[in-house]
């Protein structure tokens, strides 16, 4: 009589480096001890961070999205994470009773950068996504700057002896180097300023690792989160099922059948608790056991 194979109980792993990052972080504690303190209104400008659900639970808390300075008059008003243009900050100083610049240190870098090479000559190249909220900012302190988002968005651009390069803080060097590879030759001088983050590196790296081992990976974080998109197109490059949801309410049993290995990564506007209620879900949809570093495996909580 022919023996029915045990099933294989599916594992369930977090990459490596996932989820929030130092400047997210430091934002989310920036507007929480503003909204325990604050005894007037407290509004962000703009979304703080890319992620839905966390602006969700900050409105539960009081805290309202400002789309422009225009729409606030005394109380305090919070720089978003991704930075604003220096005509923005300007009005919203004159418009809020308090300013919190939540702004992350590596965008602030950016900014920097980008002013600098504009004083000094250069023809400033951002590369990043037109549109882009960091970008905007990044252009609003070289005006004249143009965005690629890529080497081919360069052709029949007319480039002036010196060109200089800043980075959005979530793209990837493998596009980096594929636009200085189209700029040497082009320009008499090229400067580049590297103002990608390190975090955003380590994510996709891990992502990427985890990405090309698993069956099916699960990316977690806002759809307006371009970090988080990038981190899906990578794993999409590794991995034929790869599923971007924004909340553990998204996920489909049927996303798992068949499934020995599953990856679980998240953008860098993600808490931690959003990964752990994923992971949860995950594991009762699969029947899987979710996977702790530094021991075996763990069932799924």
């Amino acid at each position: 009589m022919p023996t029915t194979k045990p099933k294989t109980t599916p594992t369930i792993t977090v990459a490596r480096e996932a989820g929030a990052c130092y400047g997210v972080n430091r934002a989310l504690d920036l507007v929480e001890k503003a909204a325990s303190e604050a005894t007037g209104p407290v509004r962000t400008l703009g979304p703080l961070i890319h992620n839905p659900a966390v602006v969700s639970e900050l409105e539960t808390r009081g805290v309202t999205v400002a789309s422009s300075p225009d729409e606030f008059s005394g109380g305090t008003l919070v720089l978003r994470t991704h930075g604003v243009t220096p005509i923005e900050e300007e009005r919203a100083r004159a418009a809020a009773e308090r300013v919190i610049d939540a702004t992350c240190p590596f965008v602030i870098r950016a900014h920097r950068a980008a002013e600098k090479l504009d004083s000094e000559g250069y023809q400033v190249i951002v590369l990043g996504e037109a549109g882009h909220p960091e970008v905007m900012g990044t252009v609003g302190h070289a005006p004249e700057a143009i965005v690629v988002e890529g080497a081919a968005d360069l052709d029949g651009v007319e480039l002036r002896g010196k060109v200089g390069v800043v980075v959005q803080t979530t793209q990837s060097r493998a596009r980096l180097r594929e636009l200085v590879s189209e700029l040497i030759g082009r320009a008499g001088e090229v400067r580049v300023v590297d103002t990608i983050c390190e975090a955003t590196s380590e994510r996709q790296a891990s992502a990427s690792a985890l990405a090309s081992e698993v069956d099916v990976m699960v990316v977690i974080g806002g759809r307006n989160s371009a970090n988080t998109c990038r981190l899906a197109e990578i794993c999409s490059g590794r991995c034929g099922r790869v599923h971007h949801i924004e909340g553990a309410a998204e996920l489909e049993a049927s996303w798992f059948d068949g499934a020995q290995a599953i990856g679980v990564t998240a953008g860098a506007s993600t808490p931690q608790r959003q990964i752990d209620v994923v992971c949860s879900r995950v594991a009762e949809l699969s029947g899987g056991m979710l996977e702790v570093p530094g021991t075996s495996s763990a069932e799924g909580k």
